[in-house]
């Protein structure tokens, strides 16, 4: 199908880019990678009148290393993300979730602020941004806010982001050394959602656990993690199990997805576990 008609907006900066959203309201919706705005655009799931296309704003790229945390620019592509051999080093489980992001076509354009800010449940970042701990910067017309992964998820396509908002940086604390990292992920074939996905952080004594795409908000548990981080898999699992919230599709029915989440899970913590130092 062909997307309705729209005003197309591609400003240089972000004040510019804030000024179009405030002026339009709910009408007007930001452009990053577009693998998700614009199907629906073409399904007619989603109208816009005014299309705010965000290539053009350099400060919204770009990937700083620091000693104890990793700011990551929104309109930074997953490929720039597996291609990046600083952040590889300081947090290889980014690398290891991108490559698994549908194909090499979709990650040279698909953005990582565009992943995080449309509250897609079957997006892989938000629940690894929340394993992390990650930290959204949002800037508006009053200025900026941070708000915590953790925090930033309401429901399905569902944010804290306000209309006249835009995610600018994810801030990423680095983790201990010595803590291993996996990001584990089962799906019906190349270039689909997660039928069920992991993300999972373990050192001494601490750990992190998210999962993806199994109800319609990211799930990161914070009993599971107590849990893996006292040494108890199988307590890790069943409160995971007992966070998340699937419902039947066409990727299967509830038993199957919960024992898939099992599956990957369990996975996830024995590569993360043999990563460990």
């Amino acid at each position: 199908m062909i997307p309705a008609g729209f005003a197309y907006h591609r400003p240089a900066d972000v004040a510019s880019a804030i000024a179009v959203l405030q002026e339009h309201g709910d009408e007007a919706r930001v452009l990053a990678g577009g693998h998700s705005l614009i199907p629906m655009m073409k399904l007619r799931m989603a109208a816009p009148a005014h299309l705010v296309d965000l290539q053009d704003i350099a400060e919204l790229r770009g990937i700083e290393i620091g000693a104890d945390a990793v700011t990551i620019g929104a309109m930074v592509t997953q490929h720039d993300l597996i291609a990046h051999e600083g952040l590889a080093e300081a947090l290889p489980i980014i690398r290891e979730a991108a490559l698994q992001i549908a194909d090499p076509q979709v990650r040279y354009k698909g953005t990582i602020g565009g992943n995080v800010a449309n509250g897609d449940p079957g997006n892989d970042m938000p629940g690894l941004m929340q394993c992390l701990d990650a930290t959204y910067t949002l800037a508006g017309p009053d200025g900026t806010r941070e708000v915590k992964a953790r925090e930033f998820y309401e429901a399905a396509y569902f944010t804290a982001r306000e209309d006249d908002e835009i995610l600018t940086r994810i801030t990423i604390p680095r983790p201990a050394a010595g803590t291993g990292w996996a990001y584990e992920k089962v799906k019906r074939k190349i270039g689909d959602y997660a039928t069920a996905a992991a993300a999972v952080l373990v050192g001494k004594g601490t750990a992190s656990v998210a999962m993806t795409n199994l109800a319609d908000t990211p799930v990161w548990s914070e009993a599971a993690s107590a849990a893996l981080a006292a040494g108890d898999v199988e307590g890790c699992v069943a409160a995971m199990l007992e966070a998340i919230d699937p419902v039947e599709d066409n990727r299967g029915p509830v038993a199957f997805k919960k024992h898939a989440a099992g599956v990957v899970l369990r996975r996830a913590i024995a590569r993360a576990q043999s990563r460990a130092g």
